[in-house]
């Protein structure tokens, strides 16, 4: 499943390129509690037809109808400036449109973006390119330029600024069951996969569509797989001969997440490793995440990848969790309150 924002350009171009009228619609402030972040984008067709989200569903239904009133009375602008529209400014707002309480958020609404353009931006955004869209508010002209970096929705009084892609990549090194539910669940979640395991006997028996498989060496994988600021490496196998050298190869890159499953003493080990015959120090292995995962009590395969899927998501949305969460912290915990040690089982996974 890919990236959100791909998904709706994709289909706001086809809707243009079939020379239909459309709306896009982007969440450009917000105040209080929101349904969705400032960036969000959501594309509406003549006919009702909408790809993505700006609230939880009122406000979509609310644009639906004025769009359709609009269109029926051939009142819905076919080019020219675009237009703001602010949801929740009052209490009956904001329960009419079911935003959380006290919630305001406003929207820029372009009509009949060019198709061409969107053609342009959706082949960049194919091609792994991160791009910025210009909209000039004065009149709707819309324009795209490279970006270095990745960057916050902005908007002042003369334009506004998204910036788009490329997606957010997962990969992933081992292709056992844990693979398979972690690699289902980052794909939609809008990540694109690739999962790296040299060995016939686990490749064999992979099967999640979606998910690129490769047969090479983790450590020359992720260095042809270059990581950026919208990458995590994830290594499942428990060989060290598979992961060490594919973990130390990551740390080298900007990868957002870094982690390698297994136990408490499996991560000691690790690192003891890694310092002692790889040339490392604890500095340079500050990045490297292990046990992954949040603590949630998880001892299944599935409920272990989806406490790691939980620490990648709050990692990559850059929130701060809390240490009771953390997985090695809370078993420290459970071992000094039981006065020895207790089974492990739950931590040779994660969470």
């Amino acid at each position: 499943m890919e990236n959100l924002d791909v998904t709706v350009l994709r289909a706001l171009r086809d809707w243009r390129q079939a020379g239909r009228p459309a709306v896009l619609a982007t969440v450009v402030r917000t105040w209080g509690s929101s349904p969705r972040p400032v960036g969000s984008i959501m594309a509406l067709c003549e006919g009702g037809a909408v790809v993505g989200s700006v609230s939880g569903g009122c406000i979509e239904d609310d644009l639906i109808a004025r769009y359709a009133q609009s269109a029926a009375a051939d009142a819905l602008p076919h080019a020219g400036p675009p237009q703001f529209a602010k949801y929740g400014v009052t209490a009956d707002e904001a329960h009419r449109f079911g935003l959380p309480c006290g919630g305001t958020l406003e929207l820029l609404l372009e009509f009949n973006p060019d198709a061409a353009q969107l053609y342009e931006l959706v082949q960049a955004l194919d091609a792994g390119r991160l791009m910025h869209r210009r909209v000039r508010l004065a009149d709707g002209q819309a324009t795209l330029e490279p970006a270095a970096a990745p960057a916050e929705l902005s908007v002042d009084e003369r334009e506004l600024i998204n910036t788009f892609g490329p997606e957010y990549r997962m990969l992933i090194i081992g292709a056992g069951q844990m693979s398979e539910y972690l690699a289902t669940m980052a794909l939609f979640s809008g990540f694109t996969v690739t999962v790296c395991d040299p060995r016939d006997e686990y490749r064999g028996a992979w099967s999640v569509p979606g998910a690129r498989v490769l047969t090479t060496m983790p450590d020359d994988t992720v260095a042809e797989f270059r990581p950026d600021a919208r990458t995590c490496v994830i290594a499942l196998t428990h060989d060290p001969k598979l992961d060490d050298l594919a973990l130390l190869q990551a740390l080298e890159t900007p990868a957002f997440y870094i982690g390698a499953i297994g136990s408490r003493r499996n991560n000691q080990a690790r690192r003891l490793r890694m310092i002692e015959h790889l040339g490392q120090t604890e500095q340079s292995l500050a990045r490297l995440r292990g046990p992954i995962g949040l603590y949630i009590g998880s001892k299944t395969p599935p409920e272990i990848a989806v406490s790691i899927m939980a620490e990648v998501l709050a990692v990559k949305n850059g929130v701060a969790l809390p240490r009771e969460m953390d997985v090695a912290h809370v078993k420290d915990l459970q071992q000094g309150q039981s006065g020895g040690v207790r089974g492990d089982s739950a931590t040779c996974f994660a969470g």
